[in-house]
């Protein structure tokens, strides 16, 4: 195993996570599974080494998809996190501190894929100022992508 850590974890913070070990391949996934689990056109995994995993807070919660998968998630904000069958765990990409490596590799289950989805990124930019200006405004509750001391179970409240 090398000496690689990686971190992540939900929106609210209650379940996070450390991966000791080498990552496998990033994937995403287009099974109508995946696109439930992350409400979304796909789902971005990547490979973790199962004996590498240290839940830091809580652990997920699993719903069994299939006869021979779960998929888990934070009870508390619901955020998907990881894909679960016999011998092999994948976490969602996204619920990573730090994505910037972890670009898809491959594309799985490609035959079903929703038919549109390779022209999304050919839809027009958002050009509006006054968007953006508000978007910053926001205040997030959400945990940060790093580790933190102490992190409020409910998340910050301003």
């Amino acid at each position: 195993m090398t000496d690689e850590v990686r971190t992540g974890g939900c929106q609210c913070g209650a379940v996070r996570f450390r991966i000791h070990g080498k990552l496998g391949r990033p994937s995403i996934c287009h099974c109508r599974m995946c696109q439930k689990q992350f409400g979304n056109f796909f789902g971005a995994l990547v490979a973790v080494p199962t004996e590498g995993v240290e839940w830091t807070h809580e652990e997920p919660s699993y719903f069994q998809s299939s006869v021979n998968i779960d998929r888990g998630f934070c009870a508390r904000c619901g955020t998907p996190l990881t894909y679960r069958q016999p011998g092999r765990l994948e976490i969602a990409i996204g619920a990573f501190d730090d994505r910037s490596d972890l670009a898809p590799q491959i594309q799985v289950n490609y035959s079903v894929r929703l038919p549109w989805v390779e022209k999304i990124f050919e839809a027009p930019i958002l050009d509006d100022p006054d968007y953006y200006r508000r978007q910053e405004q926001i205040i997030s509750f959400q945990h940060p992508d790093h580790e933190t001391a102490n992190w409020p179970q409910q998340g910050l409240k301003l």
